[in-house]
């Protein structure tokens, strides 16, 4: 004879059996940065540029997301290109940021062959899996009025090519200032750190979509 009580425990517990147990949290996202020295904390204390200030916005937001910095310092597209590969298969990121073509222009690199690499970089880490983020760069007036138009437009047609997400210029707000010169290292390249939370706040509204 069958213990109606039994049975009622059993139907009461059956459904719950399958669930595995308690509910898991989401596995942190990962968000892996490809940049220069733009993202490298070039000439900054540790801790002080804008990538290192992304993680403890994220946390700030309760975002459950990590940051992997593989910047180097005068990297190009090519370096990048060549580094991508191996960094997603070991990172598998969800968000790949990618900062780089300001070295491919202080060395006078063809405006095509930088505009490969960088579609090339986008479609590889959405072959992976990953979002993609393009942070646009653009050139002083010294280049020249055309080539920088073209230069800021080719992160534009990729992103648009790639159907990749875009910070047009990552530094508004620091290089078209009235006291840019304050903002900038003595070598007029690099952003003092003060300008880095300005360079975050540039980078963030697009990441956040990104992020969900």
């Amino acid at each position: 004879m069958v213990d109606r009580r039994d049975f009622s425990l059993f139907a009461l517990t059956a459904p719950l059996a399958g669930l595995g147990g308690p509910a898991r949290a989401a596995a942190p996202k990962t968000v892996l940065v490809l940049g220069d020295s733009l993202s490298a904390e070039y000439g900054l204390a540790r801790g002080t540029g804008w990538v290192a200030l992304l993680q403890q916005r994220i946390t700030a937001h309760n975002v459950a997301a990590r940051v992997v910095n593989a910047s180097i310092s005068g990297d190009t597209t090519s370096g990048g290109r060549s580094r991508l590969p191996a960094l997603l298969k070991q990172h598998r990121p969800d968000v790949v940021v990618i900062e780089l073509g300001g070295n491919d222009a202080l060395r006078g690199l063809p405006l095509q062959s930088t505009q490969d690499n960088l579609a090339q970089m986008a479609k590889s880490a959405q072959a992976a899996g990953a979002k993609v983020l393009l942070v646009g760069i653009q050139v002083p007036p010294n280049y020249g009025g055309d080539y920088a138009r073209r230069f800021s437009g080719m992160f534009e047609q990729v992103a648009k090519d790639t159907r990749s997400a875009l910070v047009p210029f990552f530094l508004k707000g620091v290089a078209d200032g009235p006291e840019a010169t304050a903002m900038f290292q003595p070598d007029r390249i690099h952003p003092l750190a003060a300008a880095h939370p300005i360079m975050l706040d540039n980078v963030w509204p697009e990441l956040r979509k990104l992020l969900g």
